[in-house]
Parts: C-alpha cells; structure tokens; sequence
C-alpha cells in the first residue's frame, strides 16, 4: 500500500489529485488544506510521498518544507508549483523534485509512483540492515547466510532499479545489460581486484536512475534539445544521486550513487554536473562514462541511428584526454575485439 499526502489550500487541486489516483486500489490518500494541518497528518501517519503546494496563505509551501526536512531526511516531496522562480530555493531546503500546474495528469500520476516505489526500495534496505544488526546478536552461523542474503538482495534492488530508469526509453532494449558488462571488463583490465569488479558489475546499472525524474516530453523527444530541455536532462545526474543518498552502509548503492552523479563529467572539465577534471573524477565514474558513450553511440535511440563500427571508434578516440581518461581508453581499445563480443551477446530487444 501507497500512502501518499497531498496539502493543497485550493479545494479544486486536492479532488483533482484525488480523482487522478482513484483508479489505484493500492493508494491509500491523505489531504490537507493548509500546511500546519500537513504537517500534523505527516507526523501521525506513515507516508510515501508529499504532494506540497509552494503558494498557500498563513504557512507557505516552503516553510512546510523546511519543517519537514528537519525530521524526514529522505522522504519525497514534490512541490506543485505555478511559480518556477521559488524552485531553486525549494531545492535548496530539499525538494525532491516538481509538477508545474495546470497539472498533467499522467506526469502527475507517473512520477508520484515512481517516488513512492523508490521510498519503499529504500525503507526495504534500511527494514534489512536492522534485522541483521538484530541476527547477529543471536545467532553467527544464521548471521552468515542473512548476510549473504543482505548482499544479493541489495545487488537485487541495484538491478531493479536500474531496470526502472531502462523502461522510461524502451529503445534502449539492452543498453544497461550491455554497459554494465563492458564496465566490469574494464575494471578487470584496469587491474581491479575482484570485489571491485563486482561492485562496478553491479552499481553501473544505476549510472542513468535519475531519469524517473526527467519529463517523457523531453527524455523521449526525437531530435535535439533546445537549451533549457537539455538543462533539464542534465539534473538526472544529480536526481540519481540525491535517490541513493545515505546509504553508505550498502557498497553496491553508494558505488551507484557515485556513478550516477559523475558519469556524465569529463576529463577536461567541461561535464556536468559539477566540472571535475582528471583523476578528481571518481574511476568508477571513469569507467562507465567510456562504457555508456560507446554502447550509446552504437544503439538507436528516438533521436539517432546508430553509427557504423569505424564511426564510433573515431569518436571515441577524438574523446581521449578530453572527454575520456586517456589510460583507460587505451584499454578499451587495446581490448575492442572483446568488447565486441559483449555487444553481440547482449542484443537490443522489442
């Protein structure tokens, strides 16, 4: 079950968030028309999700915000806003994201969803780490197989949850399947020890999470972005993070946060989102950025064909000191024949 909380001081807002989820038997909603009511049902009721309208009389949306994030650290909020000119300030108090009104009913309905299915990912880590820290006053031996059993269902959550950023463009067919093996093959070329090609094998599938909060309008566009679409698209980086923040406990989603948020920075410093350079870009980083550029310049997407063999490894080449640690592209392409197998191994399906 859902529980989602919508505080909204215009009556005719709250019936059309309600109308939009109706349908959805397993939502269970909570409405609020000020703030200090908000916060009181927050307070006393398990919530998924915040639906937090910025413009309200008394207490406005950002004071609610900043109340909230004092005790709720991680849970989603989504601010509803006309008003694109408080946004900055919103994020900076910890916004998660936002819808613009009027609304669009299926963005709305869509993304709340895929908030609410990341807090419960994340309640079901955390549920996980305490019953072990529990185990393992009692038992030693049931506490090894509960970790073993820790592990795989953390490695399970990663591999979701990369599936779920992979389903918003369902052209990419088996791009995270192919980009996480290339990745892994070159940690292993790069002299990484075993564990750490494990961890690169399974954190590299969560490079593009943050895409649940980009509009399909503008993720599934044919063509190119103009300037502000692609200032847009470019926060998935930092939208991936901010989903698999705190949770340093679990190697598998801290390696994944990591690799979301730098893997679209270059080695020259002209990426995003915050400009590093050289070696101050994590190697994980590193390593996906080469794996992710080739595969997506081999792949068809809605607003490319792909390019002929020769055409991507003279892109990739003209990327070297550039775009790409020219250490590791020199592996990449000393070892191409062995990426090529992966690429037919794992081919793009309908």
């Amino acid at each position: 079950m859902i529980n989602l909380l919508a505080i909204d001081d215009i009556q005719v807002n709250l019936d059309l968030i309600q109308a939009t989820f109706s349908d959805d038997e397993d939502i269970n909603m909570l409405f609020a028309n000020n703030a200090a009511e908000g916060i009181e049902l927050l307070n006393n009721n398990k919530i998924d999700v915040v639906l937090l309208d910025i413009n309200m009389p008394d207490m406005d949306g950002l004071e609610a915000l900043e109340i909230m994030r004092v005790k709720y650290k991680t849970l989603p909020i989504i601010m509803v806003t006309a008003d694109n000119e408080k946004q900055n300030e919103a994020l900076k108090l910890g916004a998660s994201d936002f819808i613009s009104k009027p609304y669009d009913i299926c963005e709305l309905r869509l993304r709340t969803l895929n908030y609410a299915k990341l807090k419960q990912y994340g309640d079901q880590i955390n549920n996980q780490k305490e019953i072990l820290e529990i185990q393992v006053l009692k038992r030693t031996h049931e506490l090894h197989k509960a970790l073993e059993l820790a592990q795989a269902t953390e490695k399970e959550i990663a591999a979701r949850l990369g599936r779920a950023a992979e389903y918003r463009d369902i052209e990419t067919g088996g791009h995270i399947r192919r980009m996480t093996h290339y990745s892994a093959l070159l940690a292993e070329l790069h002299s990484m020890n075993e564990d750490e090609v494990e961890l690169v094998l399974h954190a590299a599938p969560l490079h593009d999470v943050g895409k649940v909060g980009i509009p399909d309008s503008i993720l599934l566009k044919p063509g190119r972005f103009e300037p502000h679409e692609f200032e847009i698209m470019k926060t998935h980086s930092s939208i991936g993070a901010k989903i698999l923040e705190k949770a340093e406990q679990f190697p598998t989603i801290e390696a994944g946060k990591i690799i979301a948020l730098e893997h679209h920075e270059k080695y020259d410093g002209s990426g995003y989102p915050t400009g590093k350079s050289g070696e101050d870009i994590h190697i994980y980083a590193r390593i996906v950025a080469i794996a992710d550029v080739f595969d997506a310049l081999n792949s068809q997407r809605v607003y490319k064909s792909s390019m002929d063999m020769e055409q991507v490894l003279k892109i990739m080449k003209e990327g070297k000191g550039t775009h790409f640690d020219p250490q590791l592209l020199d592996l990449f392409l000393k070892n191409i024949d062995q990426f090529l197998l992966i690429q037919n191994q794992f081919p793009d399906s309908n």
